[in-house]
């Protein structure tokens, strides 16, 4: 077998790129600065500050990226730092509509003003409450009412007088008949001076005592008299009307210049028309309601705990008199109450829901208005009705407080609030499939989220983001009580940066996982009683990490140690090879080996995919496999048929395989398999495929490598293991250091290939074979073994069908 020095391998000091401790511009954490500013992300501070500067309609904002990258972290301080200079926003106000309670009235004032105009109508309902009870008790009120009363009741008893005396000339006394509860005056018979009931007198009839002309003569005159006395208590409850009529007016004269005055002296401080409005409601309906400031009969049975004033109170809404500048609201739970407010009801005593305009109440929206409101798409999506009104109110600009309960069961309790016209900027929080989602389904989005600020998860690696990562490290130590790092302990942080970023040009900007090496760092430099955190306790910390939720991985390694997945590192197979796969458990990712394996037949089914067959292949990895039958029809098939069957499988996958990372993989087995030319088993592959037979770079290649690197590593490295990976990913390699040792050791390699002939001459030890100018390629190559083989079998297939054309002759 071909040694391995044959081929060119990737050096050490490329496996894993070092920070220099040199490159850190501060000798620890103590003596840099924290940092104050957002790191890595100009393009979405770009577009964030266009958004937040134009305040058109329509104009608010959606920002996406990974989380950790600093998204709700940048958007609050540019908030914050904002310098407005605008005012803040008027106060928000609700009161009773006493045309049509309701619809409750909307007022706007200045920020802070609404404060002082509530507590001014309190005062003014508190001062009236102690003044007017005293003036109702005062001797010129009292004499004037007692006048009142007198002079109609005189009426009412001369006409009564008068009335007694006509039905006595006609033989009629005037008596209380009672009725039940009720007491009903009626006329009866006076006979020799003795009142005589109509019974007793149809007595005297009968004995023949009375006339019986007598009789109904009286009763003639009775039904007369009785007309006259309905007539008479006509007037008489005419004249208790007038009686209540004067002395309400009286009441009113009485009591109108305390109420005018206290409401002409609110009025001066507050010179707002719609305040001015109320008012005068406010003080016709005082004027007209007297009884409020009586005392009230106590009946403890029906007392119910209400404010008899509460139609005169003010329902603060929005209150921003505490503000300086626009108001910025971040909402972490906008479900439809806290965001959009509610209009509360209670249940009384007798099980009746009750609500009125001070039970309206304000959420985040509103008290955002004329400022930022930031929420989380995610969140906004899912909490019902929440979207259909957030974007209803953007789209309009008017908002409209509604009884929550009433969009979604029967309610009895209806109130309509003026709406209120709204100037509320959205900063709205999500990734990237959330955006597009809403971009392509719903035609509203793409009218009111006009600005998209992405956030990158990796940033340039230059020496001021170095000294960026330093600052943000020292930021955390102050923030959290940590350790100071050194140089190297820096240098380290960095390191793992540019690891999870994917890239050696490169460091990751997802700093909520860096702030956690960075504390976790610090506990284990703690505990080892150190009082600076060194590289080595930033590399404990990122082992740990990875331990504590690693199970998967060691049980995957510990059925491949004891063989109940079957993978070779030694030795060499016909049609079969080392794939590498990588694992995504969502926290972290793993990677490790996988066997693939072609078997090769006469046929014509070409390149049979056993994974799709089961429907265990995603999308992706059905174009990889394509792909693959294009690079072998494009290769072999130029002067003749493809007429062979290859099925390819991934031995011992029951869970599904998607990625076209093993396509290169996939062609090395079919090419082993035709040419009967054993692939070896020490060598693992990766790498993506186009149909000109080009490896294509894949993810995950660190993952990959120390996936099956830890497989050799538990059976013992031979000094021949190693892997193939795309030429183009030398740039992501970050590998663990106990790997890039190995490699210094020549005890594992790194090979990177840039086509498939590449691959397979380090796989089989045999020159892959050029194509010569008669179609024919250099004999004993792989290339001229595979062609050989497809024009066997093609013969084969044509020699089967003749045969099978002659017996049907």
């Amino acid at each position: 077998m071909t040694p391995n020095s044959k081929f060119p391998e990737v050096p050490p000091d490329k496996l894993r790129w070092r920070c220099d401790v040199e490159a850190i511009p501060y000798v620890s954490s103590e003596t840099c600065p924290a940092c104050d500013d957002i790191i890595g992300q100009e393009r979405a501070l770009k577009a964030l500050q266009t958004g937040l500067d134009i305040r058109s309609l329509g104009y608010n904002i959606f920002i996406t990226g990974m989380v950790g990258t600093g998204r709700t972290t940048t958007i609050k301080q540019l908030l914050e730092n904002m310098e407005d200079g605008e005012k803040p926003p008027d106060d928000l106000l609700y009161v009773n509509n006493f045309r049509y309670p309701d619809e409750p009235t909307l007022l706007i004032v200045p920020a802070g003003q609404g404060r002082q105009f509530a507590a001014s109508l309190d005062n003014l309902i508190e001062m009236l409450k102690r003044n007017v009870p005293e003036l109702l008790k005062s001797p010129h009120y009292s004499e004037k009412r007692d006048a009142i009363v007198e002079g109609q009741q005189r009426k009412q008893k001369d006409l009564l007088q008068g009335f007694e005396e006509a039905a006595l000339k006609e033989g009629f006394g005037v008596i209380q008949v009672q009725m039940g509860p009720f007491v009903k005056p009626d006329l009866i018979p006076i006979i020799e001076e003795q009142p005589t009931p109509f019974a007793k007198l149809e007595a005297l009839v009968k004995e023949k005592k009375l006339p019986a002309k007598a009789l109904e003569a009286l009763k003639a005159k009775y039904e007369e008299l009785s007309g006259k006395l309905e007539a008479l208590f006509e007037h008489l409850r005419e004249i208790d009307e007038e009686t209540r009529t004067q002395l309400k007016s009286w009441d009113a004269e009485a009591i109108s210049p305390t109420i005018k005055g206290a409401i002409a002296e609110t009025n001066a401080k507050f010179p707002f028309p719609k305040i001015a409005e109320h008012l005068a409601d406010v003080e016709s309906n005082l004027i007209g309601n007297i009884d409020l400031f009586k005392p009230q009969k106590k009946d403890e049975e029906k007392v119910e705990l209400v404010d008899p004033f509460l139609a005169y109170r003010v329902n603060i809404l929005v209150d921003n008199g505490d503000l300086k500048n626009a108001p910025v609201v971040m909402e972490t739970n906008p479900n439809y109450l806290n965001l959009f407010g509610a209009i509360e009801s209670t249940v009384n005593r007798m099980g009746v829901i009750q609500t009125d305009f001070t039970k309206i109440k304000a959420g985040s929206f509103l008290k955002a208005n004329g400022g930022f409101l930031v929420v989380s798409a995610m969140d906004a999506l899912v909490e019902p009705g929440v979207w259909t009104m957030l974007k209803r109110t953007l789209r309009n600009q008017i908002f409209e407080i509604q009884n929550y309960a009433s969009l979604f069961i029967f309610s009895s309790t209806r109130l309509k609030p003026q709406p209120v016209k709204v100037n509320v900027k959205v900063v709205m929080i999500g990734d990237e499939e959330i955006y597009n989602l809403l971009y392509s389904a719903d035609q509203d989005f793409k009218k009111i989220f006009k600005i998209k600020a992405e956030f990158d998860s990796e940033m340039p690696k230059t020496g001021h983001s170095i000294g960026d990562y330093a600052r943000f490290i020292k930021k955390i130590c102050d923030e959290d009580g940590l350790l100071p790092f050194d140089k190297a302990g820096m240098a380290a942080v960095v390191e793992y940066g540019t690891r999870i970023a994917g890239r050696q040009r490169k460091l990751s900007t997802r700093f909520h996982v860096i702030a956690d090496v960075v504390r976790e760092a610090s506990y284990w430099a703690r505990k080892d009683g150190k009082p600076l955190v060194a590289a080595a306790h930033v590399e404990t910390a990122i082992t740990e990490r990875f331990e504590r939720v690693s199970l998967i991985e060691d049980k995957i390694q510990e059925m491949i140690d004891e063989g109940s997945i079957m993978i070779d590192s030694e030795g060499a197979v016909v049609g079969q090879v080392n794939g590498l796969s990588v694992y995504d458990m969502g926290q972290f990712s793993f990677g490790k080996p996988t066997r693939i394996t072609a078997r090769t037949s006469i046929g014509r089914a070409g390149v049979i995919n056993i994974e799709r067959e089961a429907d265990l292949s995603g999308s992706t990895h059905n174009k990889g496999v394509l792909i693959l039958g294009g690079y072998l029809r494009g290769r072999y098939a130029q002067d003749k048929a493809l007429a062979f069957t290859a099925s390819l499988a991934f031995e011992q996958s029951y869970g599904g395989v998607d990625g076209d990372s093993a396509s290169s993989t996939e062609v090395y087995a079919v090419l082993s398999s035709l040419s009967k030319l054993p692939l070896r088993q020490d060598i693992a592959v990766t790498g993506s495929l186009n149909q000109k037979g080009e490896i294509q770079p894949i993810g995950g290649v660190n993952e990959k490598i120390e996936g099956f690197f830890d497989v050799c590593k538990a059976r013992g490295l031979t000094g021949t293991q190693g892997v193939i990976i795309p030429h183009q990913n030398v740039q992501n390699l970050m590998l663990r250091a106990d790997v890039v040792e190995a490699a210094r050791a020549g005890r594992f390699h790194v090979y990177p290939v840039a086509t498939i002939d590449e691959g397979i001459e380090i796989l089989t030890g045999v020159p892959a074979g050029a194509l010569r100018e008669d179609g024919t390629y250099e004999p004993g190559t792989v290339n001229d073994l595979v062609d050989k083989e497809i024009q066997r079998v093609s013969r084969a297939v044509k020699d089967a069908g003749e045969d099978k054309e002659t017996k049907k002759d």
